[in-house]
């Protein structure tokens, strides 16, 4: 709590209705009227607090225009801006009721984006139901990719590349994740290849755009970004039949030391497991890997998505899982390929899934970041086909330690 307020008038404390000078600091933030929020010691204020704190959570959603009162969100809504439900499949002008499990809220989101007739698309791109990829039987076996297989998968994950490059050069302040989104979909369909998420089973954006407490999933939405905000953008590609996957975690301006250390152990965990990918590897040493040294930093590492096969289908064998003691089956070989994509929270390592059926936010409301790449197993050990080129920003601070 702050110090004295600055009203002249007398106010009565919140809880016991003695005369009071000290005000809530949550309350001033949010500009809420100073009777309700006055009280006259801090035992007072800390005795009012579990059930003061509530006045803060409906200030807040009254700001997202839950309250119907033709705020921001109405005019949002007037121009097709919804909130998602159900996997993409349903929408609602406001806010669904849930138990937040951190600060990070929903916000509307826009029209689905077109693609141009031209551009060769996945069986989903019109109906949003994969055919192909749950009943082939790479699902149960590692495809070992054929030479042409792998020189347009290199292709397409270099396009992958410079649009999520595209993607970095725009966070900043103040920017939406909507707007993200635009760039990433103009980027993909510039080069002539479409972006895989687009209504993969029903995904209603062309990219995941995940803040803060997000693990991943998280939906594009009218939301800007705010000082301090860590953001995980996540881009997929599909081109010449194929597709390349990757993500990365920036700053949003002036960023805590935590977070910090989160963001750079998560890229660490990743290249620390790409290391060890060569031919007779097995692939659940690579969460052996990621776990000691993300517990090592005091971390946790997320048990419900995993890397994946990845080339004519966006998902495929084998699954690779990021923690320690799994169970996953098989070796590496060379001509396979496939993603890692350690996703790293700050505090425990279970998920909660938000109404759009999307969004997987951390249980705890701590901090998540995350790193892909899509590999290639060589003959004497791997090719990062998403690297970074030596035209991608300069966003990642510790790179250049």
């Amino acid at each position: 709590m702050a110090g004295g307020s600055d009203a002249a008038e007398t106010l009565s404390c919140a809880r016991c209705s003695n005369p009071a000078s000290l005000q809530c600091p949550k309350c001033v933030q949010l500009k809420l009227p100073r009777e309700g929020a006055a009280f006259c010691t801090q035992d007072c204020f800390k005795a009012s607090w579990s059930s003061h704190k509530s006045v803060h959570l409906k200030a807040k959603l009254s700001s997202l225009g839950t309250d119907g009162a033709g705020g921001q969100n109405s005019d949002l809504a007037s121009e097709g801006w919804l909130y998602c439900l159900r996997k993409g499949q349903s929408r609602t002008p406001k806010l669904p009721p849930f138990n937040w499990t951190g600060s990070l809220r929903p916000y509307p989101i826009s029209v689905k984006r077109n693609v141009p007739a031209h551009i060769d698309k996945p069986d989903w791109a019109n109906d949003g139901v994969p055919k192909v990829e749950p009943n082939s039987d790479w699902q149960h076996r590692v495809e070992i990719k054929t030479p042409d297989q792998i020189e347009r998968m290199r292709e397409t994950c270099r396009i992958a590349r410079e649009v999520l490059d595209a993607a970095a050069r725009m966070i900043r302040l103040g920017v939406t994740t909507d707007e993200i989104d635009r760039v990433v979909h103009e980027a993909t369909v510039a080069a002539g290849a479409y972006p895989s998420p687009l209504n993969y089973h029903f995904f209603p954006k062309s990219c995941c755009t995940s803040v803060n407490e997000v693990i991943c999933h998280g939906i594009p939405d009218a939301r800007k970004l705010e000082d301090g905000d860590i953001i995980n953008v996540d881009v997929t590609v599909y081109y010449k039949g194929v597709h390349g996957d990757l993500n990365e975690t920036y700053f949003v301006g002036n960023v805590d030391e935590a977070s910090r250390k989160l963001v750079q152990c998560t890229y660490e965990c990743l290249d620390k497991a790409i290391s060890i990918v060569k031919p007779g590897v097995r692939f659940r040493d690579v969460g052996e890997v990621i776990n000691r040294h993300g517990s090592m930093s005091g971390l946790s590492v997320v048990k419900s998505y995993c890397g994946h096969g990845i080339g004519e289908l966006f998902h495929c064998a084998p699954n690779i899982p990021h923690y320690g003691r799994n169970k996953a089956v098989g070796v590496m070989k060379a001509g396979q390929t496939f993603t890692i994509e350690p996703m790293i929270n700050a505090g425990v390592w279970r998920d909660q899934m938000w109404p759009d059926g999307w969004t997987a936010v951390t249980a705890d409301g701590k901090r998540s970041a995350q790193f892909e790449h899509t590999l290639l197993v060589t003959e004497t050990g791997v090719e990062v086909l998403t690297a970074r080129l030596p035209s991608s920003p300069d966003v990642l601070p510790w790179l250049n330690k």
